[in-house]
């Protein structure tokens, strides 16, 4: 039986970083929190991290739920106005909507919008408060990444900050997968970066960047380090280990995944079909008006293809996650079902 093509999975890199490429450890958690004692080697991740996001300082977090609803307690103590970019993550989001019920304002503002962004800056300077700029690095939603030089110019001019949600870029974008710090030139200017390791490099782990006195702060007030336990020990482990993948073949592996993501283009639009998505790993494929995408997600599991249904609005899609170790076969596969599908059921 042949095995399923499954397009499911936002491993990009395909780093799995199963128990026979670990390093042993003596026990899975430390029992204490981080306020007491760091996990082995925690420290040292964290720095090789925040070297390659171009940032001066980091810390690791068990996730980004962690991260964001932490960082967020301790900023809802400035005197900030929350103007959020409408395409973030929701698990950002749930961070900022905490800072709103601590008391800060909140404004949402449509994607890429800098007159509307604008607007709001000079609403927060008129509240005698400094902007905070919410926004993903990349938003797969949109096929795009939002303006963030433009984000971040804005937030220096009023004294405010950009916060990023840099899961999807990290380990994909930028020089070594450094994220949107290095890809868009970010260095320098007032970011903040909150981002899982779970997609680029396969490890369920958080990590908070920035200047190295924001990271101070933050230790110094976190809740979650006081009141939860810290990443387990063999996560920690296993994060050691994805940043040295990335160091000896992650270049090899970016390549490997452009390449996947032209060929899937190319084979779709070979059988005409198109898909958003552009050069980043998610493609979205738009479902004729009126199909059914249940039934179609359904009839490419049949032929042992696996995507995700999405729905945005009223248009249905079927997204598909590319690897770099997804075959050409898979995507040959992939593209035929399409083909013979959304023929068949339009």
């Amino acid at each position: 039986m042949n095995r399923e093509a499954d397009f499911t999975s936002a491993l990009y890199l395909g780093m799995r970083h199963g128990r026979a490429a670990l390093d042993d450890w003596p026990a899975l958690t430390l029992g204490k929190p981080a306020a007491l004692a760091e996990v082995p080697g925690a420290r040292t991740v964290a720095r090789e991290l925040a070297a390659l996001q171009g940032c001066a300082a980091a810390t690791l977090l068990p996730s980004t739920l962690h991260l964001f609803w932490d960082l967020f307690g301790m900023l809802a103590r400035d005197r900030y106005l929350v103007l959020v970019d409408d395409a973030a993550y929701p698990v950002a989001r749930w961070g900022a909507e905490r800072a709103a019920a601590l008391g800060l304002p909140l404004r949402a503002f449509r994607a890429g919008e800098m007159r509307e962004l604008e607007r709001l800056a000079g609403l927060a300077a008129g509240m005698g408060r400094r902007p905070l700029i919410l926004a993903d690095g990349y938003c797969p939603g949109l096929g795009r990444a939002p303006p963030l030089a433009r984000y971040a110019a804005l937030a220096a001019r009023a004294g405010g900050v950009l916060l990023l949600d840099d899961t999807q870029p990290l380990g994909v974008l930028g020089r070594r997968g450094g994220g949107s710090v290095v890809a868009h030139g970010l260095a320098g200017a007032p970011v903040i970066v909150g981002a899982s390791l779970a997609k680029g490099f396969g490890v369920p782990l958080a990590v908070l960047a920035g200047s190295a006195e924001l990271v101070r702060r933050f230790e110094a007030c976190s809740d979650t380090r006081l009141h939860a336990s810290p990443p387990p020990v063999a996560t920690v482990i296993a994060a050691r280990h994805a940043l040295r993948l990335n160091a000896a073949c992650g270049n090899a592996l970016r390549r490997v995944l452009l390449r996947r993501i032209v060929q899937f283009r190319a084979a779709l639009a070979d059988q005409g079909i198109g898909c958003g998505g552009g050069v980043f790993p998610v493609q979205a494929v738009q479902l004729p008006p009126g199909m059914d995408l249940a039934a179609a997600h359904a009839a490419l599991r049949r032929d042992g293809v696996l995507a995700v249904p999405q729905c945005r609005g009223r248009t249905a899609l079927l997204a598909f996650l590319l690897r770099a170790d997804h075959t050409g076969d898979d995507i040959a596969r992939a593209a035929r079902a399409l083909r013979h599908h959304v023929k068949e059921l339009a």
